[in-house]
Protein backbone atom coordinates (compact mmCIF):
# COMPACT_ATOMS: atom_id res chain seq x y z
CA UNK A 1 0.00 0.00 0.00
CA UNK A 2 1.63 3.21 -1.16
CA UNK A 3 0.75 6.61 0.23
CA UNK A 4 1.46 10.18 -0.83
CA UNK A 5 4.81 11.45 0.46
CA UNK A 6 5.94 14.88 1.53
CA UNK A 7 8.63 14.78 -1.14
CA UNK A 8 5.95 14.99 -3.81
CA UNK A 9 4.70 18.45 -4.81
CA UNK A 10 1.11 17.18 -4.99
CA UNK A 11 1.13 15.64 -1.50
CA UNK A 12 -2.42 15.10 -0.27
CA UNK A 13 -2.57 15.03 3.53
CA UNK A 14 -5.92 13.26 3.36
CA UNK A 15 -4.45 10.24 1.57
CA UNK A 16 -7.08 8.04 -0.06
CA UNK A 17 -9.75 8.94 2.51
CA UNK A 18 -10.44 12.41 1.15
CA UNK A 19 -14.15 12.81 0.39
CA UNK A 20 -15.34 15.10 -2.36
CA UNK A 21 -17.15 17.08 0.30
CA UNK A 22 -17.40 17.04 4.07
CA UNK A 23 -21.02 15.88 3.78
CA UNK A 24 -20.14 12.66 1.88
CA UNK A 25 -21.35 9.57 3.68
CA UNK A 26 -19.30 6.38 4.10
CA UNK A 27 -21.34 3.19 4.60
CA UNK A 28 -19.76 1.58 7.65
CA UNK A 29 -19.25 -2.14 6.91
CA UNK A 30 -21.09 -4.63 9.10
CA UNK A 31 -19.00 -7.55 10.33
CA UNK A 32 -19.66 -10.73 8.32
CA UNK A 33 -18.14 -13.06 10.90
CA UNK A 34 -15.46 -13.50 13.56
CA UNK A 35 -12.08 -12.01 12.73
CA UNK A 36 -8.61 -13.52 12.54
CA UNK A 37 -6.77 -10.37 11.52
CA UNK A 38 -3.20 -9.15 11.75
CA UNK A 39 -2.03 -5.67 10.80
CA UNK A 40 0.73 -3.12 11.27
CA UNK A 41 0.11 0.57 11.86
CA UNK A 42 1.92 3.78 10.87
CA UNK A 43 3.96 5.77 13.36
CA UNK A 44 2.70 7.61 16.41
CA UNK A 45 1.47 11.13 15.77
CA UNK A 46 2.37 12.22 19.29
CA UNK A 47 5.94 10.95 18.99
CA UNK A 48 6.40 12.14 15.40
CA UNK A 49 5.42 15.72 16.14
CA UNK A 50 7.47 15.90 19.33
CA UNK A 51 10.54 14.57 17.55
CA UNK A 52 10.03 16.97 14.64
CA UNK A 53 10.03 19.94 17.02
CA UNK A 54 13.11 18.73 18.91
CA UNK A 55 14.92 18.03 15.64
CA UNK A 56 14.26 21.60 14.49
CA UNK A 57 15.68 22.96 17.76
CA UNK A 58 18.65 20.60 17.91
CA UNK A 59 22.32 21.47 17.40
CA UNK A 60 22.78 18.90 14.60
CA UNK A 61 20.70 16.96 12.10
CA UNK A 62 18.30 14.14 13.01
CA UNK A 63 16.77 11.16 11.22
CA UNK A 64 13.25 9.98 12.03
CA UNK A 65 12.59 6.41 10.93
CA UNK A 66 9.01 5.34 10.18
CA UNK A 67 7.43 8.69 11.12
CA UNK A 68 3.73 9.24 10.67
CA UNK A 69 2.64 10.82 7.39
CA UNK A 70 -0.79 12.33 8.04
CA UNK A 71 -2.51 15.67 8.05
CA UNK A 72 -1.30 16.59 11.55
CA UNK A 73 2.31 15.61 10.89
CA UNK A 74 2.17 17.20 7.43
CA UNK A 75 1.10 20.49 9.00
CA UNK A 76 4.01 20.25 11.45
CA UNK A 77 6.49 19.54 8.66
CA UNK A 78 5.18 22.46 6.60
CA UNK A 79 5.30 24.83 9.59
CA UNK A 80 8.86 23.94 10.56
CA UNK A 81 10.00 24.37 6.96
CA UNK A 82 8.41 27.81 6.96
CA UNK A 83 10.41 28.65 10.10
CA UNK A 84 13.70 27.75 8.41
CA UNK A 85 14.16 24.03 9.06
CA UNK A 86 15.23 21.74 6.22
CA UNK A 87 13.19 18.53 6.13
CA UNK A 88 13.98 15.99 3.44
CA UNK A 89 12.37 12.67 2.61
CA UNK A 90 14.61 9.60 2.75
CA UNK A 91 12.97 6.89 0.60
CA UNK A 92 12.52 3.50 2.27
CA UNK A 93 10.03 1.69 0.05
CA UNK A 94 7.81 1.02 3.06
CA UNK A 95 4.03 0.98 2.97
CA UNK A 96 3.66 4.04 5.18
CA UNK A 97 6.05 6.54 3.61
CA UNK A 98 9.58 7.79 3.78
CA UNK A 99 11.89 8.48 6.67
CA UNK A 100 12.63 12.14 7.36
CA UNK A 101 15.98 13.87 7.75
CA UNK A 102 15.76 17.17 9.63
CA UNK A 103 18.52 19.77 9.49
CA UNK A 104 18.04 22.73 11.82
CA UNK A 105 18.65 26.22 10.50
CA UNK A 106 18.30 29.81 11.67
CA UNK A 107 14.74 30.27 12.89
CA UNK A 108 13.02 32.97 10.88
CA UNK A 109 9.47 34.28 11.16
CA UNK A 110 7.69 36.53 8.65
CA UNK A 111 5.31 33.70 7.83
CA UNK A 112 1.83 32.34 8.55
CA UNK A 113 1.42 28.84 9.97
CA UNK A 114 -1.65 26.75 9.24
CA UNK A 115 -2.46 24.70 12.36
CA UNK A 116 -5.42 22.89 10.82
CA UNK A 117 -7.03 21.21 13.84
CA UNK A 118 -3.70 19.96 15.19
CA UNK A 119 -3.31 20.76 18.88
CA UNK A 120 0.36 19.82 18.69
CA UNK A 121 0.98 22.46 16.03
CA UNK A 122 -0.95 25.26 17.70
CA UNK A 123 0.56 24.55 21.16
CA UNK A 124 4.07 23.27 20.38
CA UNK A 125 5.13 25.82 17.79
CA UNK A 126 4.38 29.24 19.37
CA UNK A 127 7.36 28.78 21.78
CA UNK A 128 9.50 27.93 18.73
CA UNK A 129 8.21 31.01 16.91
CA UNK A 130 9.16 33.12 19.94
CA UNK A 131 12.76 31.99 19.31
CA UNK A 132 12.56 32.98 15.64
CA UNK A 133 13.39 36.36 14.19
CA UNK A 134 10.31 38.07 12.83
CA UNK A 135 6.52 37.78 13.16
CA UNK A 136 4.77 34.41 12.86
CA UNK A 137 0.99 34.31 12.55
CA UNK A 138 -0.89 31.21 13.68
CA UNK A 139 -4.33 30.28 12.36
CA UNK A 140 -6.19 27.10 11.50
CA UNK A 141 -9.50 25.50 10.65
CA UNK A 142 -12.69 27.08 11.92
CA UNK A 143 -12.83 24.56 14.74
CA UNK A 144 -9.29 25.43 15.78
CA UNK A 145 -10.37 28.96 16.66
CA UNK A 146 -12.59 27.46 19.36
CA UNK A 147 -9.85 25.38 20.98
CA UNK A 148 -8.32 26.70 24.23
CA UNK A 149 -5.16 28.73 23.62
CA UNK A 150 -5.19 31.24 26.48
CA UNK A 151 -2.64 29.26 28.50
CA UNK A 152 -0.14 29.21 25.63
CA UNK A 153 -0.50 32.93 24.97
CA UNK A 154 -0.38 34.02 28.62
CA UNK A 155 2.54 31.76 29.53
CA UNK A 156 4.68 32.93 26.63
CA UNK A 157 3.96 36.56 27.48
CA UNK A 158 5.03 35.86 31.07
CA UNK A 159 8.27 34.38 29.73
CA UNK A 160 9.02 37.49 27.65
CA UNK A 161 7.28 36.94 24.30
CA UNK A 162 5.47 39.66 22.36
CA UNK A 163 2.13 38.28 21.13
CA UNK A 164 -0.67 40.13 19.37
CA UNK A 165 -4.06 38.42 19.62
CA UNK A 166 -6.45 41.41 19.63
CA UNK A 167 -7.66 40.28 23.06
CA UNK A 168 -9.03 36.94 21.81
CA UNK A 169 -6.66 34.62 23.69
CA UNK A 170 -7.33 32.28 20.79
CA UNK A 171 -6.39 31.74 17.16
CA UNK A 172 -5.51 33.70 15.11
CA UNK A 173 -2.58 35.42 16.84
CA UNK A 174 0.90 36.62 15.92
CA UNK A 175 4.12 35.89 17.80
CA UNK A 176 6.66 38.68 17.22
CA UNK A 177 9.90 36.76 17.63
CA UNK A 178 13.13 38.57 18.45
CA UNK A 179 15.45 35.61 17.96
CA UNK A 180 15.52 34.64 21.65
CA UNK A 181 13.26 34.32 24.69
CA UNK A 182 14.24 35.13 28.30
CA UNK A 183 12.29 32.23 29.85
CA UNK A 184 12.40 31.72 33.62
CA UNK A 185 9.57 30.97 36.04
CA UNK A 186 5.91 30.70 35.09
CA UNK A 187 2.77 29.19 36.62
CA UNK A 188 0.00 27.95 34.33
CA UNK A 189 -3.34 26.17 34.47
CA UNK A 190 -3.12 23.20 32.10
CA UNK A 191 -6.41 21.62 33.23
CA UNK A 192 -7.80 21.57 29.70
CA UNK A 193 -4.77 20.07 27.96
CA UNK A 194 -1.39 18.59 28.85
CA UNK A 195 -0.15 20.02 25.55
CA UNK A 196 0.34 23.39 27.26
CA UNK A 197 2.99 21.78 29.45
CA UNK A 198 4.60 19.79 26.65
CA UNK A 199 4.79 22.78 24.33
CA UNK A 200 6.80 24.79 26.84
CA UNK A 201 9.02 21.87 27.87
CA UNK A 202 10.00 21.02 24.29
CA UNK A 203 11.53 24.46 23.69
CA UNK A 204 12.63 25.22 27.27
CA UNK A 205 16.32 24.32 26.84
CA UNK A 206 16.58 27.03 24.18
CA UNK A 207 15.26 29.77 26.49
CA UNK A 208 18.00 32.06 27.87
CA UNK A 209 17.15 31.19 31.49
CA UNK A 210 15.61 27.81 30.80
CA UNK A 211 12.22 27.14 32.38
CA UNK A 212 10.76 26.62 35.84
CA UNK A 213 7.17 25.60 35.17
CA UNK A 214 4.39 25.00 37.69
CA UNK A 215 0.86 23.76 37.09
CA UNK A 216 -1.76 25.30 39.39
CA UNK A 217 -5.03 23.87 38.06
CA UNK A 218 -7.47 21.45 39.67
CA UNK A 219 -6.20 18.48 37.66
CA UNK A 220 -3.64 17.68 35.00
CA UNK A 221 -5.10 15.42 32.29
CA UNK A 222 -3.20 13.02 30.05
CA UNK A 223 -0.13 12.71 32.24
CA UNK A 224 1.34 10.00 29.97
CA UNK A 225 1.73 12.61 27.25
CA UNK A 226 3.88 14.76 29.55
CA UNK A 227 5.93 11.68 30.44
CA UNK A 228 6.37 11.09 26.71
CA UNK A 229 7.63 14.65 26.25
CA UNK A 230 10.10 14.26 29.11
CA UNK A 231 11.34 10.94 27.71
CA UNK A 232 11.96 12.44 24.25
CA UNK A 233 13.84 15.36 25.82
CA UNK A 234 16.02 13.17 28.01
CA UNK A 235 16.86 10.96 25.02
CA UNK A 236 18.36 14.10 23.46
CA UNK A 237 20.39 15.10 26.49
CA UNK A 238 17.93 17.54 28.07
CA UNK A 239 17.40 16.86 31.76
CA UNK A 240 13.98 17.62 33.20
CA UNK A 241 13.90 17.90 36.98
CA UNK A 242 10.61 17.30 38.79
CA UNK A 243 10.90 18.73 42.31
CA UNK A 244 7.19 18.20 43.00
CA UNK A 245 4.03 16.94 41.34
CA UNK A 246 3.03 19.46 38.68
CA UNK A 247 6.44 21.17 38.65
CA UNK A 248 9.23 20.91 36.07
CA UNK A 249 12.65 22.57 35.75
CA UNK A 250 14.73 22.63 32.55
CA UNK A 251 18.14 24.31 32.45
CA UNK A 252 19.29 26.09 29.29
CA UNK A 253 21.53 23.98 27.07
CA UNK A 254 21.86 22.16 23.77
CA UNK A 255 19.43 19.66 22.31
CA UNK A 256 21.15 16.76 20.58
CA UNK A 257 20.40 15.60 17.07
CA UNK A 258 19.43 11.94 17.02
CA UNK A 259 18.34 8.96 14.96
CA UNK A 260 14.91 7.95 16.22
CA UNK A 261 12.69 4.95 15.47
CA UNK A 262 9.09 6.09 15.77
CA UNK A 263 6.80 3.55 17.43
CA UNK A 264 3.48 2.58 15.81
CA UNK A 265 0.56 4.70 16.97
CA UNK A 266 -1.04 2.65 19.73
CA UNK A 267 -4.04 4.95 20.10
CA UNK A 268 -4.82 4.32 16.43
CA UNK A 269 -4.84 0.62 17.31
CA UNK A 270 -7.95 1.18 19.43
CA UNK A 271 -10.67 0.85 16.74
CA UNK A 272 -9.05 -2.25 15.25
CA UNK A 273 -8.65 -3.98 18.60
CA UNK A 274 -12.18 -2.96 19.56
CA UNK A 275 -13.40 -4.60 16.33
CA UNK A 276 -12.46 -7.99 17.76
CA UNK A 277 -14.82 -7.49 20.70
CA UNK A 278 -17.70 -6.46 18.42
CA UNK A 279 -17.24 -8.88 15.52
CA UNK A 280 -15.78 -11.75 17.53
CA UNK A 281 -12.51 -13.52 16.90
CA UNK A 282 -9.20 -11.75 17.31
CA UNK A 283 -7.05 -8.89 16.02
CA UNK A 284 -3.26 -8.76 16.34
CA UNK A 285 -1.18 -5.59 16.06
CA UNK A 286 2.44 -6.13 15.04
CA UNK A 287 5.29 -3.87 16.13
CA UNK A 288 3.81 -3.42 19.62
CA UNK A 289 6.63 -2.03 21.81
CA UNK A 290 7.75 -3.85 24.93
CA UNK A 291 7.60 -0.59 26.88
CA UNK A 292 6.29 2.83 25.88
CA UNK A 293 4.96 6.16 27.13
CA UNK A 294 2.04 6.06 24.67
CA UNK A 295 -1.48 6.29 26.11
CA UNK A 296 -2.59 3.48 23.80
CA UNK A 297 -0.58 1.01 25.86
CA UNK A 298 -3.43 1.14 28.40
CA UNK A 299 -5.64 -0.71 25.89
CA UNK A 300 -4.10 -3.95 27.10
CA UNK A 301 -5.76 -3.53 30.50
CA UNK A 302 -8.82 -1.55 29.42
CA UNK A 303 -10.06 -4.06 26.87
CA UNK A 304 -9.80 -6.85 29.40
CA UNK A 305 -12.28 -4.88 31.52
CA UNK A 306 -14.75 -5.18 28.61
CA UNK A 307 -14.31 -8.96 28.64
CA UNK A 308 -11.52 -9.43 26.10
CA UNK A 309 -8.61 -11.82 26.37
CA UNK A 310 -5.34 -10.00 25.73
CA UNK A 311 -2.06 -11.77 25.04
CA UNK A 312 1.43 -10.44 24.46
CA UNK A 313 4.30 -11.95 22.52
CA UNK A 314 7.50 -10.25 21.35
CA UNK A 315 6.46 -7.37 19.11
CA UNK A 316 2.77 -8.35 19.02
CA UNK A 317 -0.42 -7.72 20.96
CA UNK A 318 -3.53 -9.83 20.34
CA UNK A 319 -7.04 -9.03 21.54
CA UNK A 320 -9.65 -11.80 21.36
CA UNK A 321 -13.35 -11.45 22.08
CA UNK A 322 -14.66 -12.97 25.26
CA UNK A 323 -18.01 -14.70 25.70
CA UNK A 324 -19.64 -11.44 26.71
CA UNK A 325 -19.08 -7.75 26.03
CA UNK A 326 -19.21 -6.24 29.49
CA UNK A 327 -20.07 -2.79 30.72
CA UNK A 328 -17.39 -0.97 32.72
CA UNK A 329 -16.76 1.69 35.33
CA UNK A 330 -13.61 3.57 34.35
CA UNK A 331 -11.65 6.67 35.27
CA UNK A 332 -9.92 7.63 32.01
CA UNK A 333 -8.30 10.89 33.13
CA UNK A 334 -4.94 9.66 31.81
CA UNK A 335 -6.25 8.33 28.49
CA UNK A 336 -8.84 10.77 27.16
CA UNK A 337 -8.00 10.14 23.50
CA UNK A 338 -9.18 6.52 23.89
CA UNK A 339 -12.62 7.52 25.16
CA UNK A 340 -14.64 7.71 21.90
CA UNK A 341 -13.73 4.19 20.75
CA UNK A 342 -14.30 2.74 24.22
CA UNK A 343 -17.70 4.45 24.43
CA UNK A 344 -18.67 2.58 21.24
CA UNK A 345 -17.95 -0.68 23.06
CA UNK A 346 -19.96 0.52 26.06
CA UNK A 347 -22.92 1.31 23.83
CA UNK A 348 -22.83 -2.25 22.45
CA UNK A 349 -22.21 -3.97 25.79
CA UNK A 350 -24.76 -6.00 27.73
CA UNK A 351 -24.63 -3.90 30.91
CA UNK A 352 -24.32 -0.18 31.78
CA UNK A 353 -21.06 1.73 31.85
CA UNK A 354 -19.86 4.93 33.51
CA UNK A 355 -16.69 6.62 32.28
CA UNK A 356 -15.36 9.59 34.25
CA UNK A 357 -12.29 11.79 34.56
CA UNK A 358 -12.79 12.99 30.99
CA UNK A 359 -14.24 16.48 31.25
CA UNK A 360 -11.17 17.82 29.42
CA UNK A 361 -12.16 16.08 26.16
CA UNK A 362 -14.86 18.69 25.73
CA UNK A 363 -11.94 20.81 24.46
CA UNK A 364 -10.51 18.39 21.91
CA UNK A 365 -11.30 18.57 18.18
CA UNK A 366 -14.92 18.91 19.25
CA UNK A 367 -16.85 18.60 22.52
CA UNK A 368 -16.47 14.84 22.49
CA UNK A 369 -18.81 14.22 25.42
CA UNK A 370 -21.66 16.08 23.75
CA UNK A 371 -20.88 14.60 20.35
CA UNK A 372 -20.83 11.00 21.61
CA UNK A 373 -24.07 11.42 23.53
CA UNK A 374 -25.78 13.11 20.58
CA UNK A 375 -24.76 10.56 17.95
CA UNK A 376 -25.39 7.41 19.99
CA UNK A 377 -28.75 8.71 21.20
CA UNK A 378 -29.71 9.56 17.60
CA UNK A 379 -29.29 5.85 16.77
CA UNK A 380 -31.55 4.82 19.65
CA UNK A 381 -29.00 4.71 22.47
CA UNK A 382 -29.18 6.12 25.99
CA UNK A 383 -26.09 8.15 26.88
CA UNK A 384 -26.20 10.77 29.61
CA UNK A 385 -23.61 13.52 29.95
CA UNK A 386 -22.09 13.94 33.40
CA UNK A 387 -20.03 16.89 34.59
CA UNK A 388 -16.88 14.84 34.12
CA UNK A 389 -17.91 11.95 31.94
CA UNK A 390 -20.65 9.80 30.42
CA UNK A 391 -23.11 7.19 31.61
CA UNK A 392 -24.08 4.65 28.95
CA UNK A 393 -27.16 2.42 29.15
CA UNK A 394 -27.02 -0.09 26.27
CA UNK A 395 -30.05 -0.08 23.98
CA UNK A 396 -30.75 -1.74 20.61
CA UNK A 397 -29.31 0.63 18.01
CA UNK A 398 -30.55 1.36 14.50
CA UNK A 399 -28.84 2.58 11.37
CA UNK A 400 -28.54 6.23 10.45
CA UNK A 401 -26.08 9.03 9.82
CA UNK A 402 -23.16 9.29 12.23
CA UNK A 403 -21.66 12.78 12.28
CA UNK A 404 -17.90 13.08 12.72
CA UNK A 405 -17.69 16.77 13.71
CA UNK A 406 -14.38 16.90 11.79
CA UNK A 407 -13.00 14.68 14.57
CA UNK A 408 -11.00 11.62 13.55
CA UNK A 409 -11.85 9.67 16.69
CA UNK A 410 -15.57 10.34 16.29
CA UNK A 411 -15.30 8.98 12.74
CA UNK A 412 -13.63 5.74 13.85
CA UNK A 413 -16.19 5.38 16.63
CA UNK A 414 -18.95 5.36 14.02
CA UNK A 415 -17.09 2.62 12.17
CA UNK A 416 -16.99 0.45 15.31
CA UNK A 417 -20.73 0.83 15.90
CA UNK A 418 -21.36 0.04 12.25
CA UNK A 419 -19.79 -3.40 12.74
CA UNK A 420 -22.84 -4.41 14.79
CA UNK A 421 -25.51 -2.06 13.46
CA UNK A 422 -26.45 -2.26 9.75
CA UNK A 423 -27.09 1.01 7.95
CA UNK A 424 -24.67 3.30 9.82
CA UNK A 425 -23.22 5.93 7.48
CA UNK A 426 -20.29 8.00 8.73
CA UNK A 427 -20.16 11.61 7.59
CA UNK A 428 -16.71 12.81 6.48
CA UNK A 429 -14.69 9.65 7.08
CA UNK A 430 -11.84 11.60 5.45
CA UNK A 431 -11.22 13.36 8.76
CA UNK A 432 -9.41 10.18 9.88
CA UNK A 433 -6.50 11.45 7.75
CA UNK A 434 -5.64 13.67 10.72
CA UNK A 435 -3.67 10.75 12.14
CA UNK A 436 -4.37 7.73 9.89
CA UNK A 437 -4.89 8.40 6.16
CA UNK A 438 -5.14 4.67 5.46
CA UNK A 439 -8.01 4.05 7.88
CA UNK A 440 -10.68 2.88 5.41
CA UNK A 441 -8.29 0.57 3.57
CA UNK A 442 -7.00 -0.95 6.81
CA UNK A 443 -10.55 -1.32 8.14
CA UNK A 444 -11.64 -3.24 5.05
CA UNK A 445 -8.50 -5.39 5.22
CA UNK A 446 -9.16 -6.34 8.84
CA UNK A 447 -12.80 -7.24 8.13
CA UNK A 448 -11.73 -9.46 5.24
CA UNK A 449 -9.43 -11.49 7.52
CA UNK A 450 -11.98 -13.84 9.09
CA UNK A 451 -11.86 -17.20 10.79
CA UNK A 452 -12.53 -20.24 8.68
Amino acid sequence: MLISRYSKPDFNPYGDNSPDAASELWPAPTAAGPLAATLSLPGSKSLTNRELVLSALAESSSLLRAPLHSRDSGLMVAALRQLGTTIEAVPTGGDYGDDLRITPGDLLGSTTIDCGLAGTVMRFLPPVAALALGPTTFDGDEGARRRPMATTIRSLRALGADIDDDGRLALPFTVHGSGSLPGGEVTIDASTSSQFVSGLLLAAARFEQGLHLRHAGDRLPSLPHIEMTIATLENRGVRVERPAVGEWVVAPGPIRGAEIDIEPDLSNAAPFLAAALVAGGSVTITGWPASTTQVGAHLEDLLERFGATVTRSPGRLTVAAGKRLLGVNLDLSTGGELVPNLVALAALAESPSTITGIGHIRHHETDRLAALATEINALGGAVTELDDGLHIEPRPLRGGTWKSYDDHRMATTGAIIGLAVPGVEVENIGTTAKTLPQFTQLWQSVLQQRTG
